[in-house]
């Protein structure tokens, strides 16, 4: 019975969240957003082939703990969380951060580093 009721109150709470990013989320602020990180993906795709499960794996460690932050792309020394042991091998960075570069010269401070994130990896995932 109790196993029913705890399925039940999970089943609501997971059918009533929302998240906010979709395509089309930056059509106003930044139109160009999803066609900029799809061509950095699929330029950094086209020379390597495991990209796309690596940008894939780098939003599951952003997303794993405490929501999908962006704090994995914080380089700040050697104890930022991109060089903690849970996360060795996680790769794909260089690919976020020149979408984000890009994103920065076109759409200044519009298109979080958790969303670029997100992008990237639905682009990688699509793209395989």
């Amino acid at each position: 019975m109790v196993v029913l009721l705890l399925m039940i109150i999970l089943s609501y709470v997971i059918g009533t969240s929302e998240g906010q990013l979709k395509v089309g989320f930056y059509s106003d602020s930044c139109p160009d957003a999803e066609s900029i990180v799809g061509g950095f993906v699929r330029d950094a795709a086209q020379s390597n082939t495991n990209i796309a499960a690596a940008l894939l794996r780098l939003h599951f460690h952003d997303c794993f703990v405490q929501g999908c932050d962006g704090s994995i792309l914080i380089d700040n020394g050697p104890n930022a969380e991109r060089h903690a042991f849970s996360h060795q091998g996680v790769s794909g960075f260089a690919v976020i951060e020149s979408a984000k570069a890009k994103l920065e010269a076109v759409c200044p401070g519009v298109v979080s580093c958790a969303d670029i994130v997100a992008l990237a990896a639905r682009d990688a995932v699509a793209l395989v």
